[in-house]
């Protein structure tokens, strides 16, 4: 009986010390970018994983590079947001807290979203003319005449070269 109490005092110290190491926060911080890819998923347990892009620059080559962050999500409302954020192209912060430990029914990562703040207006879809000046959506454009390439000409024959006598 005295080995029986022990034994589940024991398993409560370690339930406790395992919740306390889930539960507190290492670090919390904020992350700017685009959420490219945002999905629930498990097999078991069904959480909500994403990742953002960052963007960066790369000092070295002088090329952007992009740099992902992978982040899980905890809270259906947050998750909510970050689909939006998905479904227009916003550029987000995401805050978040970084967890010491973390069991696989909260997420894969250990970096868990808090809050989701839009920074920037949605993304404008492919195909309405933004790069090209002068474009007016809705509006016919005209095709610029190209100059008429000849119909009938005959491709050029090629000749031998000449080879110079060296022999005589």
């Amino acid at each position: 009986m005295r080995g029986l109490l022990y034994f589940l005092l024991f398993l409560l110290v370690i339930f406790g010390v395992l919740y306390a190491l889930t539960g507190w926060s290492y670090s919390d911080g904020e992350r700017a970018g685009t959420v490219s890819k945002f999905s629930r998923r498990g097999f078991l347990f069904k959480t909500y994983e994403g990742v953002l892009n960052v963007g960066g620059f790369s000092g070295e080559t002088g090329s952007l590079t992009p740099q992902y962050f992978d982040f899980s999500v905890k809270d259906d409302a947050v998750a909510a947001e970050v689909t939006q954020a998905v479904k227009t192209g916003q550029r987000v912060t995401l805050h978040y807290e970084e967890k010491i430990l973390k069991f696989p029914w909260n997420g894969e990562t250990k970096y868990y979203i808090t809050d989701v703040e839009i920074v920037g207006p949605p993304a404008r879809p492919y195909g309405d003319g933004s790069a090209y000046p002068g474009y007016q959506q809705g509006q016919p454009q005209t095709a610029q005449p190209q100059p008429a390439q000849p119909q009938n000409q005959q491709p050029a024959t090629a000749q031998p070269p000449v080879m110079a006598d060296t022999l005589r």
